[in-house]
């Protein structure tokens, strides 16, 4: 449809609200339905035309109308909710006046209809409409029904439209929201408490992150929005919540993909008295049970690839992906940094002059090993120096009992044995200071509230953290982080 065959036709409806207004409240709300079209599909499907006859079942429904066709004294139209979609019945004996004002109201005004279930000849269970109701004037026309709207940027910025259009677009956020559920029901079930932290820091911390800043008037304070809760959830697990969760907001200021989005949901908990492995063990038997309750299988397809989580998770570490990706890598060098800097320089992969040999490897993970850990794969042994807020393995201090989950070549989940050494906390926020004072956006501040909390003394605990758009997009099977959100950020519009 054209700009002018669009604007045309806005202003005819523009001109029937008008008329509408000329008669009192053109937006009435006193019309309440009594059921769903998807509950008068389920329960009277399978009732013959003789019984709905017999019973005379009176129905309130209301939605939008999706389809009419008049046909002289009698007319069909499509009213659809939010369950499904309903066939009304009307006749011009029945409704009298209100028959020819329907006769000019449009695809997507959203109507009311009263009436009793009946069976068309052609089998169709239908309403025949006794009392009709127009309950919003639409003043734009949907796109065609069998296109809907081919312009994947015009979904994203009109999701409204989307949904409308669009069952599977719907589906895909049902089925976020069944998600979202499943993680609260798996977490309560196991004791952990729900809980709220703040989302204006006045120290933005626990991730390695660039942040969106902000001023508060009233204390003339700078502040950050939250890039992450961890330090604040461990902060509770210092005053005694041993099991604590948030599924919460998070706002980082970097780039956008159809990975990243600067806001975005996360699941993050802590226990105490844990430790990396039985977070492992907790992460496989979510995915698991997430994957039987949405599926009834453990297996699922994404983007045309297979995927089972059936089968107990591959364990890999940093430096054994790094190796059996780059051949000519030197085994015993991985941490040698001068060896490492030749390296990046060789594969052209970016570095700063202060990286040390941890930072060098995580470079030439990232863009050597992780688009290879396509089935279920936990990759650990992170290197200390990019793992800040992460327990130190106590055979090798140079990696952390740190993992992520990567599933299709993407990380999902990242978690950790935490840091609970009050010292060996401030001592690395001290090195974090540095690396930002030799131009490191995203290294972390320091944060003193935080090591004096542990100074007062954190239990041994194991924390992770869930990415929920990223889970949503692999159980919908959405190309991109957009798909499941309902309003992704775009550049405005010209």
């Amino acid at each position: 449809m054209s700009d002018s065959d669009e604007n045309h036709l806005i202003a005819e409806r523009r001109a029937k609200l008008a008329r509408l207004r000329e008669r009192g409240n053109a937006f009435p709300n006193d019309f309440r339905r009594s059921t769903l079209a998807g509950e008068l599909l389920s329960g009277y499907g399978d009732k013959s035309a003789e019984a709905l006859d017999a019973d005379a079942i009176r129905v309130r429904v209301a939605g939008r109308m999706r389809a009419k066709r008049v046909m002289g004294k009698a007319s069909f139209a499509k009213l659809e909710d939010s369950s499904g979609a309903i066939q009304l019945f009307l006749q011009q004996t029945a409704l009298g006046e209100i028959y020819e004002e329907f006769k000019s109201w449009d695809v997507g005004d959203l109507v009311g209809a009263e009436g009793t279930l009946f069976r068309t000849k052609t089998g169709e269970l239908s309403v025949r409409v006794a009392r009709l109701v127009l309950l919003t004037k639409s003043l734009r026309p949907l796109p065609d029904k069998w296109h809907g709207i081919a312009d994947t940027e015009l979904r994203y910025r009109r999701r409204y439209v989307d949904l409308i259009m669009n069952e599977s677009s719907r589906r895909v956020f049902e089925t976020r929201s069944a998600i979202v559920r499943y993680l609260r029901n798996f977490l309560d079930a196991r004791g952990f408490l729900e809980v709220e932290t703040p989302m204006l820091h006045p120290i933005p911390g626990g991730a390695v992150a660039q942040p969106f800043k902000t001023h508060h008037n009233a204390l003339d304070a700078d502040m950050y929005l939250r890039i992450a809760p961890e330090l604040y959830l461990k902060r509770l697990t210092v005053g005694g919540f041993e099991r604590v969760y948030e599924i919460n907001r998070n706002f980082r200021n970097e780039g956008v993909s159809t990975q990243h989005n600067p806001e975005f949901t996360m699941l993050e908990l802590y226990q105490a008295y844990a430790d990396f492995n039985d977070l492992m063990q907790m992460i496989e038997t979510l995915f698991q049970g997430l994957a039987d309750t949405l599926f009834g299988s453990r297996k699922l397809i994404y983007q045309g690839s297979e995927f089972d989580f059936s089968k107990s998770f591959a364990r890999l570490s940093i430096e054994e992906i790094i190796v059996a990706n780059n051949p000519d890598i030197d085994p015993m060098s991985l941490r040698d940094a001068a060896y490492l800097r030749r390296v990046c320089q060789q594969m052209k992969i970016p570095f700063k002059s202060g990286d040390g040999p941890g930072k060098l490897q995580i470079e030439i993970f990232e863009k050597t090993g992780e688009h290879t850990l396509v089935q279920p794969t936990f990759a650990y042994g992170y290197p200390a120096e990019v793992s800040p807020l992460s327990r130190r393995n106590d055979q090798d201090p140079f990696i952390t009992d740190r993992w992520e989950l990567f599933v299709g070549g993407r990380e999902l989940a990242n978690g950790f044995s935490e840091l609970n050494d009050a010292e060996d906390q401030a001592q690395r926020f001290r090195e974090q200071v540095e690396r930002k004072a030799a131009g490191d956006e995203e290294a972390m501040y320091f944060d003193a509230d935080y090591v004096r909390a542990l100074e007062y003394g954190m239990p041994p605990a194991a924390g992770l953290g869930l990415g929920v758009d990223r889970l949503a997009m692999l159980f919908t099977d959405s190309p991109s982080i957009r798909d499941v959100l309902l309003f992704p950020h775009m550049r405005p519009e010209s």
